[in-house]
C-alpha cells in the first residue's frame, strides 16, 4: 500500500489495540493512513491544533543509517516554507519510534480525486501544474530532491495543492534497506535516472510531476500499469503513452518526461509555461471555479473573506510570482511552446490551513435552524433493513407512523403501515469527524470537516453546543436508538433548535434534515471539547 496522507475524506480511521495513544507529547486521535514507510495518525498540539503525525516502521528505526538520514533530512524539510507545502511542525529523530509531524491538510489526496471523480479538466491540471511547481522550488531552494512525488502525495484544498512527504523517501534511500529489496519511491512516477540508481537531483521531481500530470489529465499512468519491473522498463526505454490526455497538454507531459534530466524544465519554466497558456489566460489562481463542481463539493469552496474580516494571509508576492517574473525575462520557453506571460497577480493562500476564524454571533445566528412548518400528516413509516438502504412504507393518504412491533422507541405514536415502500439508500455510514476547533464544521453532505462558513448543509459548533445551518430540521432521541423512521417522526412531532452538548452526553443520538429535506444525518457526540476538538460518528441517508 503506498504511503498516503489523505484528509478527511473518507473519515479518520479509529485507533487500533496495537496504536500508541501518544507520540512526542501529543494524543493521537485516529489514524490517516499507512504505507511502507509507517503510520500517519491525526493528532493534536497541546494548544489543540490538528497535526499529520507520521510514526515510522520499526525496521526503519532499527536501521541507524536510516535514523542518519532521516535527521539529515528532517533538518532540510524544517526549512521549506513553501505555500504549497505541508509545513513541518515537530519531530523526533533520535526517539526509540522516530516521528515527524507536518500541518494537517484537510483534503482527499489527488490519487482520491482522480478514482472518485474520473480525469480533470486541462485548466484545473494546469493550476496544479504551477501549484506543485512552485512547492518543488520550495523544496529544491532547500536542498531537498522529493523523490516520491506522486498522486498520493498530494492533497487538495480549496486553495490550491498541497505536497507532503518531501524527503522522506530520501532518508530511506539506503544500501541496508535497499538490499533487502525494498525500492524507495513509486515505479510509475519514476524518473529513468532514479530507476537505474543514478544520482536524483530536482530534475527528477520534474519528471515525476510530468508522470503525475499524465495521469491526473488521462487517468492512467504514462507507462501503464502492471507488474512495477515491467513500469521500470518503459520507464527507462520506452515513450509514454500519452493518447488519453488532451492535446493541449502533450507538449507540456513530453517535455517533462523527457528521458535526459537536463532537456526537462525547470520549476520557473513550468510556471512561466502555465501562465502564457490559453486555458489559464494569463490567471492562474485557485479562486472558485478551479476546481470541477463535484470536485469543489468535496473538497470545499474557497470563501472570500467577509468585509472588515482579515483574510487568511497577506496577499504579498509569492516565489511563484517571482519565478514568472524572472522567466518572463530571461529565456523563453523551448520551440513549440507559448511565449511567457505577465507573472502571476497574488499570493494564494498559506500551505498549512489556519483554523478558520470563529464566526461572530452575529453571523451564527444568521446561520442557525429555522424551523420549516410542519407537513400536514406525518410520513407512514416502518423501518426495513434490506442491505445499506432503509426501506420507509408510505401510505396513500395521510400516512401512519411505524407500527408497534417494529418502530423505534422514538418514533412515537403508531398507525399500522401500508404495504408500499420506498428506500432510503445510507450514503455513507459510521464515519467518524473531528472538527479541531470552531473554526470548522462538519459537511454533512460530504462526510467531512470543513472551515467555518463553507459547507450549505452543515453542523457547526460553539463552544457548549452544535448549530445545525439554516433551515434544517432537528429532533433528540429519547433513547439510546435512532432509526430514520423514528427521526423523521421525532422532526414532525417533536422538533428541536437547540442541540447542547450537555443533552447529547453518552453519544445519545440526534438527528439533522437538510433544508431540501433529501437527505438526513443521525448523529452521536463521541467527544466534545469547549475550546478544542468535537467528535462526532454519522450515518447519513438519502430521502429522494
Amino acid at each position: 500500500m503506498p504511503d498516503q496522507l489523505p484528509g478527511v475524506q473518507p473519515g479518520p480511521a479509529g485507533l487500533t489495540a496495537d496504536d500508541p495513544r501518544e507520540i512526542g507529547g501529543y494524543r493521537l486521535h485516529a489514524r490517516l493512513g499507512a504505507g511502507g514507510m509507517g503510520v500517519v495518525y491525526l493528532a493534536y498540539t497541546p494548544g489543540g491544533r490538528p497535526i499529520a503525525l507520521k510514526a515510522v516502521r520499526a525496521e526503519f528505526a532499527a536501521d541507524p543509517e536510516f535514523r542518519e538520514r532521516f535527521a539529515r533530512e528532517v533538518a532540510s524539510a524544517r526549512r521549506i516554507h513553501g505555500l504549497f507545502t505541508a509545513q513541518v511542525v515537530d519531530f523526533g529523530v533520535d526517539e526509540r519510534t522516530p516521528w515527524l509531524a507536518t500541518a494537517y491538510v484537510p483534503g482527499p489526496s489527488l490519487h482520491e480525486v482522480v478514482r472518485r471523480h474520473g480525469p480533470l479538466p486541462v485548466r484545473t491540471v494546469l493550476l496544479l501544474v504551477a501549484g506543485i511547481a512552485e512547492a518543488l522550488q520550495a523544496i529544491h531552494g532547500a536542498g531537498v530532491v522529493h523523490r516520491d512525488l506522486k498522486p498520493a502525495n498530494v492533497l487538495i484544498a480549496g486553495d490550491g495543492p498541497r505536497v507532503i512527504d518531501f524527503g522522506i523517501a530520501h532518508a530511506a534511500d539506503s544500501s541496508a534497506l535497499t538490499g533487502t529489496g525494498l525500492r524507495i519511491g513509486t515505479a510509475a512516477f519514476m524518473a529513468p535516472e532514479q530507476a537505474l540508481g543514478h544520482r536524483v537531483t530536482p530534475a527528477t521531481d520534474v519528471f515525476a510531476l510530468g508522470a503525475l500530470v499524465a495521469y491526473v489529465a488521462g487517468g492512467t499512468p504514462p507507462f501503464g500499469a502492471g507488474p512495477e519491473s515491467t513500469a521500470l522498463y518503459r520507464v527507462v526505454h520506452e515513450h509514454p503513452d500519452l493518447t488519453r490526455i488532451p492535446a493541449g497538454l502533450h507538449d507540456l507531459v513530453a517535455w517533462c518526461l523527457a528521458k535526459r534530466p537536463q532537456d526537462r524544465p525547470t520549476g520557473a519554466e513550468l510556471i512561466a509555461y502555465v501562465h502564457a497558456h490559453p486555458a489559464v489566460g494569463g490567471r492562474p489562481e485557485f479562486t472558485d471555479g478551479w476546481l470541477p463542481h463535484p470536485v469543489r463539493e468535496e473538497v470545499g469552496p474557497v470563501r472570500a473573506p467577509a468585509p472588515g474580516e482579515p483574510g487568511p494571509v497577506p496577499h504579498a508576492p509569492t516565489a511563484m510570482a517571482a519565478a514568472a517574473t524572472a522567466t518572463a525575462t530571461a529565456s523563453a520557453p523551448r520551440p513549440g511552446a507559448h511565449a511567457p506571460a505577465p507573472p502571476l497577480a497574488a499570493a494564494v493562500p498559506a500551505a498549512a490551513p489556519e483554523p478558520g476564524p470563529a464566526p461572530s454571533p452575529g453571523r451564527r445566528a444568521e446561520r442557525r435552524g429555522r424551523r420549516l412548518p410542519a407537513v400536514a400528516g406525518a410520513v407512514a413509516v416502518t423501518l426495513l433493513v434490506c442491505g445499506a438502504a432503509v426501506y420507509v412504507l408510505d401510505g396513500p393518504g395521510e400516512g401512519a407512523a411505524a407500527s408497534a412491533e417494529d418502530r423505534d422507541p422514538a418514533d412515537g405514536d403508531a398507525e399500522q403501515p401500508s404495504r408500499s415502500a420506498r428506500p432510503y439508500p445510507a450514503g455513507y455510514t459510521q464515519v467518524e469527524l473531528t472538527a479541531p476547533d470552531a473554526g470548522y464544521e462538519f459537511d454533512l453532505k460530504a462526510g467531512k470537516v470543513v472551515p467555518a462558513d463553507t459547507a450549505t448543509w452543515f453542523l457547526a459548533r460553539d463552544a457548549q453546543s452544535f448549530v445545525p445551518s439554516e433551515e434544517s430540521d432537528s429532533f433528540v432521541s429519547e433513547g439510546k436508538a435512532l432509526t430514520v423512521p423514528g427521526c423523521l417522526h421525532g422532526i414532525e412531532t417533536k422538533p428541536v433548535t437547540s442541540l447542547p452538548f450537555t443533552a447529547l452526553a453518552g453519544e445519545r443520538p440526534f438527528c439533522v434534515r437538510s433544508p431540501d429535506r433529501r437527505e438526513l444525518a443521525v448523529v452521536r457526540l463521541r467527544e466534545a471539547a469547549a475550546a478544542g476538538p468535537v467528535t462526532i460518528v454519522v450515518d447519513q441517508y438519502h430521502l429522494g
